[in-house]
C-alpha cells in the first residue's frame, strides 16, 4: 500500500483527525494553503474541470497554463503531479466510484510522463468540510485507501480536507475553499474562483446530472477539449423543478444545502432545462462524434469538427 507522508509508508487510514493527529504537519500546511488568497482564474489560460470529470496536460502544453475546479462542498478535489516531468492531473470527485477513478488518475499522468525521468508522484486533495453526514469524511477516506491501493509510490503533500476546511458561519459549517487552481509549469496549487467554466457548460452538467461516469475531457497533445457522446432518457418530469422554490432545491438537489455557493440553485435550473431541451441527445453528437473545442488565439474555446 504505497502511500507516503514525509517519506514514511502510511499504514491504514482510519479517520481524517487519525491522519491529522499523526502528521501534524498536515495540518500546518493546510492552514497555510487555506489562508492563501484566492486567485481569479484569466479564462484565457485556463482549462475547467468539472464535477465527475478530470484532465492532464503538461509544461509543454501551449494551450493552457492553468487547470482548475470550483463549487466543490462534500467534493474533493484531486491534483496528482510527477516531479520530474511535470505532467499534471486534476479531477472533481463526488464519491460516486473512487476506487475505479484513482487508477485513471495515476494512469492519466503516468501517460504523459517520460518512465525514464527522474521524480515522484505526488498527490494534493483539498475539499470536503464537517458536514452532518460525514460524506466529507467518508470521501477523505475512499480517496487515501484508493491511493494507498495503487502500485505506484504515491506522496501525499497537501491534505486540506473535511475538519481542516471547515469554518463556522453563523453557526452553520461551511467550506473554506471551494475551487482550486494548479499553474501547469511550476505545479503550485493554489484556491481560485472562475467566471467561466465552459466550453459547453450546460452539456458537461447534464452529463453528470443524468448519470455520467467519470471521463478524462482533455487531450493535451492537440489542446482540445472532448466532450461525450453521452445519452440520457427523456425526462419531461423534470420540468417540476424549474417552478421549485430555491430552498426545496436545495433540500433535495444538494449534498450539502446550507453549504453551497449562491449560484448553486440557477446552475442546477440551467442544467435541468438543458436536458429538457434536448429530449434526444444523440443530436448534440451528429454522427455519434464527441464535441471537440480548441482555444483560439484569443483565448476562447472555439468548437472544431472532427478530424
Amino acid at each position: 500500500m504505497p502511500l507516503f507522508i514525509q517519506n514514511r509508508e502510511v499504514d491504514r487510514i482510519r479517520s481524517t483527525a487519525e491522519l491529522y493527529d499523526r502528521n501534524p504537519h498536515l495540518q500546518e500546511y493546510a492552514r497555510a494553503f487555506r489562508s492563501k488568497k484566492c486567485v481569479d482564474v484569466d479564462p484565457k489560460c485556463l482549462l475547467y474541470v468539472q464535477q465527475r470529470e478530470f484532465a492532464a496536460t503538461t509544461p509543454a502544453d501551449n494551450y493552457v497554463s492553468v487547470i482548475g475546479s470550483e463549487d466543490a462542498t462534500t467534493c474533493h478535489m484531486v491534483v496528482l503531479r510527477h516531479t520530474g516531468t511535470g505532467a499534471v492531473c486534476i479531477a472533481h470527485c463526488d464519491g460516486s466510484s473512487t476506487s475505479s477513478e484513482v487508477p485513471q488518475f495515476v494512469k492519466a499522468v503516468k501517460s504523459l510522463s517520460d518512465a525514464c525521468k527522474e521524480g515522484r508522484l505526488e498527490l494534493h486533495l483539498v475539499g470536503g468540510f464537517n458536514d452532518e453526514s460525514k460524506m466529507s469524511h467518508n470521501l477523505s477516506l475512499n480517496i487515501l485507501a484508493a491511493f494507498q491501493n495503487q502500485e505506484e509510490d504515491i506522496h501525499l503533500e497537501t491534505c486540506c480536507t473535511t475538519e481542516m476546511n471547515d469554518v463556522l458561519v453563523d453557526g452553520i459549517h461551511k467550506p473554506i475553499i471551494y475551487g482550486i487552481g494548479v499553474k501547469v509549469e511550476t505545479g503550485e496549487v493554489f484556491p481560485a474562483s472562475f467566471t467561466f467554466k465552459g466550453p459547453a457548460e450546460n452539456l458537461r452538467s447534464a452529463r453528470t446530472f443524468t448519470g455520467g461516469e467519470m471521463a478524462e475531457i482533455y487531450e493535451p497533445n492537440k489542446g482540445i477539449v472532448k466532450i461525450g457522446p453521452c445519452s440520457w432518457p427523456p425526462q419531461p418530469q423534470l420540468v417540476h423543478w424549474l417552478s421549485q422554490s430555491d430552498a426545496k432545491i436545495l433540500k433535495y438537489l444538494s449534498t450539502s444545502p446550507m453549504a453551497e455557493p449562491p449560484h448553486f440553485v440557477q446552475h442546477m435550473k440551467s442544467t435541468i432545462q438543458f436536458v429538457l431541451d434536448h429530449p434526444n441527445p444523440d443530436s448534440l453528437f451528429p454522427g455519434g462524434q464527441p464535441q471537440l473545442y480548441r482555444k483560439a488565439e484569443t483565448g476562447d474555446w472555439k468548437r472544431v469538427a472532427p478530424s
